[in-house]
C-alpha cells in the first residue's frame, strides 16, 4: 500500500506541475549553466548535497560532484542507482510524509505571488541510510532557483545536509518559512483559503478511500449504490480542489477533516 500511495503521490505531484503553462521558447537554459559551477562552489564550501530540479523537464538538471560523498557513498554507486538514489536510501516511516509535504507544499505554493515564491523555503529534517547501512538524520531545503517570465515554478533548488540532531527515534520533521520575513508558514495556512465544507458522508468515504478501499467495496460497506458512491467522490474533489482521490487524501489529512 505505501509503494502504491507514493506512486499516487507522485502522479499527483506531476498533475500540479503541469497546470503551469511554459513557453519553452523563452527559457533561457543559460542562467541554469551559469548557477551550476556558484552551486557546486556552495556545496564544496558546505559539503551539502545541492541539487537543480527542472519543472518544466520534470527532471533533476543537476547534481553536485559531492552527492555521494556526504553520506559515504562512490559516484559509481550514485551512477548505477539513477537520479532518485537518494529517496531509495531515505527511512520508510519518512518517505510517504515526505511525498506529501512536498505536495501539500506545491499545492500552497502556485497560489503564492512571485515574491511570495522566491522568498519561501520548505524545510524536512528526516532519516536516511548512508554507506555503513546506517540511519542519519539530514536537514533538506527546497526553494525555488528560477522562475520563468510569467511566474512559474522553472528551476527548484535543494540543499541537503546532516543535522546536528542525531536523534534517530524521532521521525520526520518539517515547516515551511519565509525567509525574508522570517515568518513561518503553517500548512494549515490552505485552511483559510480552500474552507471545504464537506458533509459527513463525504468525509466518511473519504476516509474509506484512505484505508484504500474501492468505490465497489466502500457501495458494500456503506449500502449504497456504486454511483452514488463516485458522485460523493467527484464532489469532495470539486470542493477541496484537487484532481484525483490521492491529492484529497492528502489534503484532507493536512486540513484535520479526516
Amino acid at each position: 500500500m505505501i509503494d502504491e500511495n507514493i506512486q499516487n503521490i507522485s502522479e499527483a505531484y506531476s498533475k500540479l506541475l503541469e497546470r503551469q503553462k511554459f513557453k519553452p521558447e523563452e527559457l533561457d537554459y543559460s542562467i541554469l549553466e551559469r548557477h551550476k559551477p556558484i552551486l557546486q562552489k556552495l556545496a564544496d564550501i558546505g559539503n551539502s548535497i545541492v541539487s537543480v530540479f527542472d519543472a518544466y523537464k520534470k527532471e533533476h538538471a543537476f547534481y553536485s560532484y559531492n552527492a555521494g560523498s556526504v553520506l559515504g557513498y562512490t559516484p559509481q554507486e550514485i551512477e548505477e542507482n539513477g537520479e532518485y538514489f537518494m529517496e531509495f536510501k531515505t527511512h520508510p516511516d519518512d518517505t510517504v510524509v515526505l511525498k506529501q509535504n512536498g505536495l501539500f507544499f506545491l499545492n500552497l505554493f502556485l497560489s503564492f505571488s512571485v515574491d511570495e515564491k522566491m522568498n519561501c523555503k520548505l524545510i524536512n529534517e528526516y532519516r536516511i541510510l548512508n554507506s555503513s547501512n546506517k540511519y542519519v538524520r539530514v536537514i533538506e531545503q527546497h526553494q525555488a532557483l528560477e522562475l520563468d517570465n510569467y511566474g512559474n515554478l522553472w528551476l527548484a533548488l535543494s540543499i541537503l545536509d546532516i543535522s546536528p540532531n542525531q536523534n534517530l527515534d524521532e521521525g520526520i520533521k518539517y515547516h515551511a518559512l519565509n525567509y525574508k520575513t522570517g515568518k513561518f508558514i503553517p500548512f494549515s495556512q490552505t485552511k483559510e483559503t480552500i474552507e471545504p465544507e464537506l458533509t459527513p458522508r463525504e468525509i466518511e468515504i473519504l476516509k474509506l478511500v484512505k484505508k484504500g478501499f474501492l468505490s465497489k467495496e466502500i457501495s458494500n460497506k456503506l449500502s449504497i449504490s456504486v454511483h452514488t458512491v463516485n458522485t460523493h467522490r467527484q464532489r469532495f474533489l470539486e470542493k477541496l480542489g484537487v484532481d484525483n482521490s490521492m491529492e484529497a487524501v492528502v489534503l484532507a489529512s493536512k486540513l484535520g477533516l479526516i
